[in-house]
């Protein structure tokens, strides 16, 4: 495939010819790489993405028609959406930082010094920990990586429902945890 025309490597990659998608990312991997990396502003989160693109080009291949652009001009469309979608990701969860501190503050919006926001993210983290594994795995993918529960589902390879009823029963529970761990530091 290294020879390959961008045509060609464009219909067989549409195609799900796995050679293809090999010899794309070694061509525009680094390209992808390096646009990610200037919108991120961090190399780990690029890497993330990067692998997002071409793992999310491959999986909607079929979506790709060569008659319509060149494979390098849809991977870059793919990664403004990835980009676009990591920066929601982000901006998100700064949010619930946000509200979750305002929340343990009293809800009167003053922010909590810095030592009690680390202090409920440890909290939180070891209360992630003592959940049963499908809970934690769960939870986990639907607040750290911003996923629906349609895509942790098709992720993780548990059933919509058992998604659904992992997420709630998962909630209740750190919920009733946290609330008790809070009432013990009041008292």
């Amino acid at each position: 495939m290294t020879g390959a025309s961008d045509d060609d490597l464009g219909h067989g990659f549409a195609k799900g010819d796995e050679a293809c998608l090999a010899e794309a990312y070694r061509r525009w991997g680094a390209l992808v790489f390096t646009v990610v990396r200037q919108a991120v502003g961090d190399a780990e989160e690029a890497k993330d993405v990067t692998q997002q693109v071409f793992v999310g080009a491959w999986r909607g291949r079929e979506g790709y028609d060569p008659r319509r652009g060149s494979l390098k001009t849809w991977l870059m469309g793919i990664t403004r959406r990835k980009i676009a979608d990591a920066l929601t990701r982000r901006s998100r969860h700064l949010r619930d930082v946000e509200a979750a501190a305002g929340a343990a503050s009293g809800g009167e919006g003053a922010r909590t010094p810095l030592a009690d926001t680390v202090v409920d993210r440890v909290l939180l983290h070891d209360e992630l920990e003592r959940l049963p594994d499908p809970q934690r795995v769960v939870l986990r993918l639907a607040f750290f990586e911003d996923l629906t529960q349609a895509q942790i589902a098709e992720r993780s390879g548990l059933p919509l429902g058992t998604v659904k009823s992992c997420t709630r029963r998962g909630l209740i529970r750190l919920r009733r945890r946290l609330e008790v761990d809070g009432g013990a530091s009041d008292g």
